[in-house]
């Protein structure tokens, strides 16, 4: 009879937890169809703003290169920041929200992207499994950041813990990782891509070259390969520590299966990165990444003003450029503690011998919670 009334207990609780989200659904839904209508002129003003400064960038870096190296090098940062400007509209065009057209999104999504090295249509592809898996923990692997649990990195052989400590180190992370990425790793398909997305691959590398000998025949092939390379790390750096940030903070949410929640996941596993204006705006707004991941329909122009449109996402708690910092020292999510900690934090936990196994979790930790908390089963009388 106990065990009844537990199964009772939890369907009802499953149940009300469906009506719930959709009650959540269809809070935020209508609020963000308003925002998801692309504006041409919006898109077209961003679009020569950016293109503009970064073509002016180049030429004054050329002009430098006769007064100061060390001005050529000022401007290369500046330029570096503003790629990162270039890469939020490929973002926006590959989810098809930049300009009405689709036709006109894959066009400018591509030739931005030889702007930025990374071939648009595959980087789509792998996109578009981060937008459906992102804070699943069942799920993780593809265009994310390498996060383990507590119990993996502790069921881990020493050289694997050796190799994901690397990979969390920030040199590695906001130096290293930026060239491998854009230089090398975007110059091949993945195994899994299709026709299009491998095509993709070859026709961006094909356009990279021309740019890189057109750029050479002016600046000279070593002045342009260390322009190009530093553009490439602070641009990297920039934008690796930008996507980190999104979804490695103080707060963050994971999730597991069924548990696993689109809107939760949304306000709670992506972060308000509260930045100032002149940061957001090279950053093209993407620091309202709690909004984009809510509806990624909206164009990154109307992001903050959706943002301002209803309490609901205005009560998302905001990270700031100093809080931030603090994401860098999170490293493993402790599913016992549903939060991240870092290495030394783990590390007074088993010198105090508490448990970090995480002996519950997924669907088998939220069915034996909600049921505890729900009623009190009696063991005795099953």
């Amino acid at each position: 009879m106990s065990a009844l009334i537990a199964a009772t207990a939890f369907a009802a609780t499953v149940a009300a937890g469906q009506d719930l989200r959709k009650a959540r659904v269809a809070e935020w839904k209508p609020i963000v169809a308003k925002f998801q209508k692309p504006s041409a002129l919006r898109a077209a003003w961003q679009l020569t703003n950016s293109v503009a400064l970064y073509v002016l960038l180049w030429f004054l870096m050329y002009w430098s290169l006769k007064i100061s190296h060390l001005l050529t090098l000022s401007l290369t940062i500046l330029s570096g920041a503003v790629v990162v400007r270039v890469f939020i509209i490929l973002h926006d065009c590959g989810h098809g929200s930049f300009l009405k057209s689709r036709f006109a999104n894959d066009i400018v999504g591509f030739v931005a992207g030889i702007v930025v090295f990374t071939p648009y249509y595959h980087w789509r592809w792998e996109h578009s499994l981060h937008h459906a898996s992102s804070g699943d923990l069942d799920r993780r692997g593809t265009g994310d950041v390498w996060t383990m649990t507590v119990q993996e990195y502790l069921d881990s052989s020493r050289w694997m813990r050796f190799v994901y400590r690397l990979a969390r180190n920030p040199f590695v992370l906001l130096v290293i990782a930026p060239v491998s990425l854009f230089v090398f790793r975007q110059r091949f398909s993945s195994r899994n891509a299709n026709s299009r997305e491998r095509w993709s691959v070859w026709w961006t590398n094909l356009g990279i070259l021309g740019m890189a000998l057109a750029l050479s025949w002016v600046f000279g092939w070593k002045m342009y390969l260390f322009i190009q390379l530093l553009i490439t790390i602070v641009s990297g750096a920039i934008g690796i520590w930008m996507f980190y940030v999104q979804h490695q903070f103080d707060g963050a949410y994971w999730e597991r299966g069924e548990a696993w929640d689109y809107t939760v996941a949304a306000l709670q596993g992506s972060s308000f990165y509260r930045l100032p204006k002149t940061l957001q705006w090279f950053s093209g707004n993407i620091g309202f990444h709690h909004i984009h991941h809510l509806s990624p329909r909206i164009p990154n122009y109307n992001l903050e003003r959706c943002h301002r449109a209803h309490p609901i996402f205005q009560d998302v708690k905001p990270v700031t450029l100093r809080s931030s910092l603090n994401s860098a020292r999170l490293h493993l999510w402790d599913e016992e503690r549903r939060k991240l900690i870092s290495f030394r934090h783990l590390k007074r936990l088993q010198e105090r011998g508490a448990d970090t196994g995480g002996l519950a979790h997924g669907i088998l930790h939220t069915l034996a919670v909600s049921v505890s908390a729900l009623v009190h089963v009696n063991l005795d009388g099953f």
